[in-house]
């Protein structure tokens, strides 16, 4: 198992940032990829995005153009940066350690969370 340690989160206005880490630990061989799943206040999930131990990433529609995701895989942490925040990006944001093969991405167990909240 993989523990996840997800930090970051907090309240901010519309139009702003924040910057989300996470540093995974334990089992990490194997991970081929890392992302972020966030679930709404209505407990709907959405893969926010992903990214390979070789670079490729994947974004939701949703946050396109706004949040990039990044690694260092040195240190076995995963960011999800934040721009030009929305309310709706309201929501508890999970890190997930997984796999990539193939265009697809496979995904493991889930972090405690970090609650990001945008107020308009």
């Amino acid at each position: 198992q993989v523990q996840l340690v997800e930090s970051g989160g907090g309240l901010v206005q519309a139009g702003g940032s924040l910057r989300l880490s996470c540093l995974a630990s334990g089992s990490t061989f194997g991970i081929t990829a890392m992302g972020w799943t966030r679930q709404f206040p209505g407990k709907q999930r959405e893969l926010v995005a992903g990214i390979s131990s070789g670079g490729s990433t994947y974004y939701a529609d949703s946050v396109k153009g706004r949040f990039t995701i990044s690694r260092d895989n040195a240190k076995n942490t995963v960011y999800l940066q934040m721009n030009s925040l929305k309310p709706e990006d309201t929501a508890v944001y999970y890190c997930r350690p997984g796999s990539y093969y193939a265009g697809t991405y496979t995904w493991g167990n889930w972090g405690q969370g970090t609650q990001v909240t945008v107020s308009s």
